[in-house]
C-alpha cells in the first residue's frame, strides 16, 4: 500500500468513540484520509492514513509510540436506507426505555423482609411492562388489520360499496367482483396484508438479532454483581430477546386470525375458529409474564429452565401459523355467518373493548407500582419526575402507537372512500362511498388539538423559564464577554441550553393534559353524551383526523428521501441512537440495541491496545460515546483497566441519564467508574446535551474540590479587545478544544504522548 499507515498497537493509543448522528471517521480524527484497520462495513476502526507518506510533526501517528483511532458505530443506527421506517417503531422503543427508568430500591432496604417485598413488586411491574409491550405490537399491528380486514374486505368490497364502483381501483375492484355475496372469503385475502407485515417484522428483528445480539461478551470479566452496568449479562440478550419475539410473532398472527374469524362467531365454525386462534394470543400474553422468559443470564453461566421455555415460545408461534393457515383456508371456502353476524365491520384485536380495558388497568397498576418502588428508594438519588419518569415515558409510547394507528386508518378510510360516523346510519343517510369508523376512533382524533395546544402551553412555560434564567446570567456575564451586546447573546444562548433539564416536567404536562382529554373523551363516548360527527366535537376530532393522515403521509415521503439522502438518515439517526442504546428488554421487535454489539467490540479492541505492560489507552468519547465509555470501563478486566484513561466531553451521564436511569448511572455506578479509571470530563454551559458528572467547576459554581473529574470550557470563546464575538460550538468540536488538549496531555504516561490535536494544516 502506497504512503503510510501506522497500524501498530503498541505505545499509547488515543482512542476516540463519536456520538449521536453516525460521525463520519474522517470528522472524528479530523484527518481527510481514515483507513480502516479491523471491523466490517457496518462497524469499525480507524486510524489515518497519508497519501504522501509519513509525515513529520507532533501531532502525527509514530510506529509503536502514539497512534490516534476512531471506533465508528454509526452504521448500526444511520447506515441503512430504510432507518426512517424505524420511525413506525418508535413506540417499542419507548416501551424498552420506560422499563430501564423503573426504580430498583433493592439496594437501600435494610431489612430482609423490605428487600424481600421490594424485590417482588418490581418483578410483578416488570412482568406488567412486558405484557404491555404485546399490547402494543396488537395495537400497531390491529391497526393494519383494521384497514384491511375491516375497511376493505368486509366494508369497501362489499356490494354497493365505495370499493365496487367505477372509480374504484382494480387491484380491489375484483374481490367484489369474485365474492359479491360471500364475506369470509374477502377477509381472508385482506388479512395476507397484515400478515406479511408481522413477517416483516419478524424477518427483520432476527436479522438484527443475528447481526448484534449474538455478539458474545467475554467471560473473563471480573463480576460486580453489586452494579447493575457493571453485569455482562446487560449486553448478553441473544437468548431472551429471541423467546419475546417468538410471542410476539405468535400473538400478532393470532391476532389476525380472530379478525377474520370473529365476524362469523354466530356460526360454529366461526366460533371455532375464533377459540383456536384465541388459544396461542392467551398463551403469549402467559409468557411474557414468565420471568424467565426475559431473563438473562452472564456469559458462560447456566440458565434456568431457558431451553423449555425456549420451545414454548416457538410453539406459540408455530400453533399460531398453523391456527391462521386454517382459518385462511376455511374462510376462502366460506364461514357461513350466524344468526349474530356483524352488519357492519369487525373488531381487530388491540382495538377492541378488551385489550382497551387491559390496557387501562395495566397503565394504573404500573403507575402505582412504579410510584411505591420510587418510595422505597432510599438512595437519595437524584430523579426526574420523581422516580416515575418511566411510566410517562410508557405514556408516550401508548400515544405514539395510537396516533400512527389511527393515522394510518384515517389514511386508508380516505383514500378508499369518504370516512364517517356510524351516527349517520341512524338518520337514515345511503351508505354510498363512506366507511365507518367507531365513536371511539373519532374521540380519539379529537384528543390531537388537545395535545398541541398541550405542546404550546409547555412550549410557552419553557420560554418563560429561558427569559428568566437568562435575566439572571447577564451581569455575570458582562465582564468576562467584554460588554452587555456580547453579555446578552452569551445569556441567552446558555440559557436555551439549560431548558434540556426541564424536559422532565415538559413531558409530565403534556401527559397529564392527554391523560385528562382521554378520561373525558372515554366518559363521553361510553355515556353517549354527544356525537362525535358535529359541533366542537366534530370540528375537533376532523382537524386530529386530518393532521394524523398528515403524520403518517410525512413519514413515508421521510422514507422515501432516506433513499437517497446520507445526511438525512444520519439526521434521523440520533433519535436511535439515543433510543437504542438500552437493550430491547420487554419489546423485541423494536430497532436493535447496538450497544449489545459495540461493548464487546470495544473490549476486544482494549484488550489487544493495552497488551504490553507499557501499553496506554486514552478512551475519548463525545456524547454518546460518553456513554458507551462509562459502560465499556465496568466491564474491563483490571490489569486492562488500568493501563485505561477517561477523557469524556459534551457527557449526558449525569444531566440525562442519572436523572432518568439512575438505578444503573446513578451516583454508585459512576462513582465505579472514577474508581476503576482516572477520569476527566469536559463540559459547557452552552451545551444542550452535555454537562457535569460530579458537580460544576465553571466561575458561576461553588468552588470545586481538588481533584475533580469536570472541567469547565468557555464557548463561545471569550474574545480579544475589540474582537467580535466567536460563533457558539454548542455540543460539537470538543476535539478541537485547548482544553481538549490539556486534559489529554493529564492522562498521558510522562514518557508518551499521543497525537492530542490534529491542526487542520498538519493533519
Amino acid at each position: 500500500m502506497d504512503g503510510f499507515l501506522d497500524a501498530t498497537v503498541e505505545g499509547v493509543t488515543e482512542l476516540r468513540v463519536h456520538g449521536v448522528s453516525g460521525t463520519p471517521p474522517a470528522d472524528i480524527l479530523n484527518h481527510p484520509h481514515p483507513w480502516q484497520v479491523t471491523g466490517d462495513g457496518t462497524t469499525g476502526f480507524y486510524r489515518r492514513w497519508w497519501p504522501a507518506g509519513q509525515p513529520a510533526g507532533e501531532h502525527v501517528d509514530v510506529p509503536g509510540v502514539r497512534h490516534r483511532e476512531a471506533y465508528a458505530w454509526g452504521g448500526l443506527t444511520s447506515g441503512g436506507r430504510t432507518i426512517a421506517l424505524w420511525l413506525l417503531l418508535s413506540p417499542f422503543s419507548l416501551a424498552n426505555l420506560a422499563y430501564f427508568m423503573l426504580p430498583r430500591p433493592e439496594g437501600a432496604c435494610a431489612e430482609g423482609a423490605r428487600l424481600e417485598s421490594a424485590r417482588r413488586l418490581r418483578h410483578a411491574v416488570e412482568a406488567a411492562l412486558r405484557l404491555f409491550a404485546l399490547l402494543l405490537t396488537g395495537t400497531l399491528v390491529g391497526a393494519v388489520t383494521r384497514c384491511t380486514v375491516d375497511l376493505v374486505g368486509w366494508q369497501c368490497t362489499a356490494p354497493g360499496r365505495a370499493c365496487t364502483l367505477d372509480p374504484a381501483p382494480a387491484w380491489l375492484r375484483w374481490m367484489g367482483a369474485l365474492w359479491p355475496s360471500a364475506d369470509s372469503p374477502r377477509l381472508a385475502v385482506a388479512s395476507l396484508v397484515p400478515l406479511v407485515v408481522v413477517l416483516l417484522l419478524w424477518a427483520a428483528a432476527r436479522r438484527t438479532w443475528e447481526r448484534d445480539e449474538q455478539t458474545a461478551m467475554p467471560r473473563d470479566g471480573v463480576a460486580r454483581p453489586d452494579l447493575l452496568l457493571a453485569r455482562p449479562r446487560l449486553w448478553q440478550g441473544g437468548a431472551p430477546v429471541g423467546r419475546l419475539r417468538a410471542a410476539h410473532v405468535g400473538f400478532s398472527v393470532a391476532s389476525i386470525g380472530v379478525a377474520v374469524s370473529m365476524p362469523f362467531a354466530g356460526s360454529a365454525a366461526g366460533l371455532a375458529l375464533s377459540l383456536v386462534n384465541g388459544v396461542p394470543a392467551v398463551a403469549a400474553m402467559v409468557l411474557v409474564l414468565l420471568p424467565g422468559t426475559a431473563r438473562r443470564a452472564d456469559p458462560g453461566a447456566p440458565e434456568r429452565g431457558g431451553r423449555l421455555l425456549d420451545r414454548a415460545c416457538v410453539l406459540v408461534r408455530l400453533l399460531a401459523l398453523l391456527a391462521y393457515a386454517g382459518t385462511f383456508a376455511a374462510a376462502l371456502a366460506g364461514i357461513p355467518p350466524g344468526p349474530a353476524a356483524s352488519a357492519r365491520h369487525t373488531a381487530a384485536p388491540g382495538a377492541g373493548s378488551v385489550p382497551f380495558a387491559l390496557t387501562v388497568v395495566l397503565a394504573v397498576l404500573i403507575l402505582a407500582g412504579t410510584w411505591r418502588l420510587a418510595r422505597l428508594d432510599r438512595t437519595g438519588e437524584p430523579r426526574a419526575m420523581g422516580g416515575v419518569a418511566g411510566w410517562f415515558v410508557l405514556m408516550a409510547a401508548t400515544g405514539a402507537a395510537n396516533a400512527l394507528a389511527l393515522g394510518v386508518t384515517f389514511w386508508t378510510a380516505s383514500f378508499l372512500g369518504v370516512p364517517d360516523s356510524p351516527e349517520s346510519l341512524a338518520h337514515g343517510e345511503a351508505v354510498g362511498r363512506r366507511l365507518f369508523l367507531d365513536d371511539s376512533v373519532w374521540w380519539t382524533a379529537a384528543l390531537i388539538p388537545v395535545l398541541a395546544v398541550g405542546l404550546g402551553c409547555a412550549a410557552a412555560v419553557l420560554l418563560r423559564i429561558r427569559r428568566a434564567y437568562a435575566a439572571t446570567l447577564r451581569d455575570g456575564l458582562e465582564g468576562p464577554y467584554g460588554g452587555r451586546a456580547n453579555g446578552c447573546a452569551v445569556a441567552d444562548t446558555w440559557a436555551l441550553a439549560s431548558l434540556t433539564d426541564r424536559a422532565g416536567p415538559a413531558l409530565g404536562l403534556v401527559t397529564w393534559i392527554g391523560l385528562a382529554g382521554f378520561a373525558a373523551v372515554t366518559v363521553i363516548n361510553l355515556s353517549r353524551l354527544l356525537p362525535p360527527k358535529g359541533g366542537v366535537a366534530g370540528l375537533l376530532a376532523t382537524v386530529g383526523a386530518w393532521a394524523l393522515t398528515t403524520v403518517v403521509v410525512g413519514l413515508v415521503l421521510l422514507g422515501r428521501r432516506t433513499f437517497g439522502d446520507s445526511r438525512l438518515r444520519r439526521t434521523i439517526g440520533i433519535l436511535w441512537d439515543i433510543c437504542t442504546f438500552w437493550p430491547r428488554a420487554i419489546h423485541p421487535l423494536a430497532p436493535p440495541c447496538y450497544t449489545e454489539r459495540v461493548i464487546p467490540e470495544l473490549v476486544g479492541r482494549l484488550d489487544t491496545l493495552t497488551h504490553g505492560e507499557r501499553d496506554r489507552v486514552v478512551l475519548s468519547g463525545h456524547s454518546q460515546g460518553s456513554v458507551l465509555a462509562a459502560a465499556l470501563v465496568l466491564q474491563l478486566r483490571p490489569e486492562v483497566a488500568g493501563r485505561v484513561g477517561l477523557l469524556t466531553h459534551g457527557s449526558p451521564l449525569r444531566r440525562l441519564y442519572a436523572a432518568f436511569f439512575p438505578a444503573y448511572f446513578g451516583r454508585a455506578g459512576l462513582a465505579a467508574v472514577r474508581a476503576t479509571v482516572t477520569w476527566i470530563n469536559l463540559y459547557r454551559l452552552s451545551d444542550p446535551v452535555g454537562g457535569p458528572v460530579f458537580g460544576r467547576t465553571d466561575p458561576f459554581a461553588p468552588p470545586a474540590p481538588a481533584g475533580s473529574v469536570d472541567r469547565f470550557c468557555w464557548d463561545p470563546a471569550r474574545p480579544g479587545p475589540h474582537e467580535p464575538l466567536p460563533r457558539t460550538r454548542w455540543h460539537s468540536d470538543y476535539w478541537l478544544e485547548s482544553s481538549y488538549d490539556d486534559a489529554l496531555a493529564a492522562l498521558l504516561p510522562p514518557e508518551g504522548h499521543p497525537a492530542s490535536q490534529a491542526r487542520p494544516d498538519g493533519g
